[in-house]
């Protein structure tokens, strides 16, 4: 049921504006609604847990371009969690991973900010072929994210 009501609210689905972008870069790999598990041990400003494990929903886009993935708990609304260019420089506080199990987000949350202590992972259970992981121009990702990344990915208002 609750896979259902998501689909009809559009909850997890890719918003309008985000499915122009990517059509127009060549699609190689796009999936709505795909189950979301975020793990989130440590603590920032406004929220300390103890191996906080909870379910949401997004969206996973693989283009010649880059990989977009995004997550979402109201209708037609998603943050981005990736948008990551290809050709980009691969460092950074978050490092992504694509394997045949999904996508793999792992985030340094202490080097994102001094405040942040602990562990904070999302995996997106989306199944991506492997004869479609040979194609890619890699498979491991990583970037920069500021300190909003982090509150709005546990769940804590953020108020700079």
């Amino acid at each position: 049921m609750a896979v259902f009501l998501r689909k009809l609210l559009r909850i997890g689905g890719l918003p309008a504006e985000l499915r122009a972008e990517v059509e127009a870069e060549g699609i190689i790999h796009l999936a709505e609604y795909v189950p979301v598990t975020r793990r989130f041990t440590g603590k920032i400003p406004g929220k300390r847990s103890k191996g906080n494990v909870s379910s949401f929903v997004g969206s996973l886009v693989i283009t010649d371009m880059r990989v977009l993935a995004t997550l979402s708990s109201v209708p037609k609304l998603a943050g981005r969690t990736i948008d990551q260019r290809w050709d980009l420089e691969q460092s950074g506080t978050v490092t992504a991973e694509l394997s045949e199990s999904g996508l793999h987000l792992d985030v340094d949350i202490a080097a994102v900010d001094p405040r942040f202590s602990g562990e904070l992972s999302m995996h997106y259970k989306e199944p991506i072929p492997a004869d479609m992981l040979r194609r890619l121009p890699r498979r491991s990702l990583a970037f920069n994210v500021p300190p909003e990344y982090v509150f709005r990915a546990v769940g804590v208002p953020y108020d700079p």
